[in-house]
């Protein structure tokens, strides 16, 4: 059995910039046809959204799938709340999570995994300004060290 091919629609960079990631899961979301259309056209931002949890569902906050353009009446809001499909089991244990330690639920990145819309959803801790600096000094450093290195191969 061939392992499927996934294919990254949108990444949420700002997360990374923001949060200490800590554990990653892979959920499905629920969507109509017409944003699965738009959504393997790429038009996507993940940039602000967040999920939360209500009454034992996992629902994403904020996530803007533009409207599709042959879509007419069959679009949908593009910030409506959408349902994402995890095993109660997965969503008891987040809870969990989020209530005792203060973590937070932040999407990742979406991706077609064969021809499923999935979604990476990150178990986070938020940065302070120094972390955020310190990280951004150490990315830095990296690039200097890659350039430098580069140099000196050729």
């Amino acid at each position: 059995m061939p392992k499927e091919a996934l294919k990254t629609i949108a990444q949420n960079k700002k997360a990374y910039h923001d949060y200490f990631v800590d554990e990653k899961l892979e959920a499905g979301i629920a969507l109509t046809g017409t944003e699965v259309k738009s959504i393997r056209l790429g038009t996507i931002n993940l940039k602000d959204s967040w999920c939360q949890i209500i009454a034992g569902e996992m629902f994403i906050s904020n996530m803007h799938i533009s409207p599709y353009e042959k879509g007419n009446i069959f679009n949908r809001d593009p910030y409506r709340m959408r349902k994402l499909l995890l095993h109660k089991r997965e969503i008891l244990k987040l809870f969990g999570l989020i209530k005792q330690q203060g973590l937070t639920l932040v999407p990742l990145s979406v991706y077609l995994k064969g021809s499923k819309v999935k979604i990476e959803v990150g178990v986070c801790r938020g940065k302070k300004l120094y972390d955020k600096r310190e990280s951004a000094a150490q990315k830095d450093a990296k690039r200097s060290i890659d350039r430098t290195m580069k140099e000196q191969n050729r």
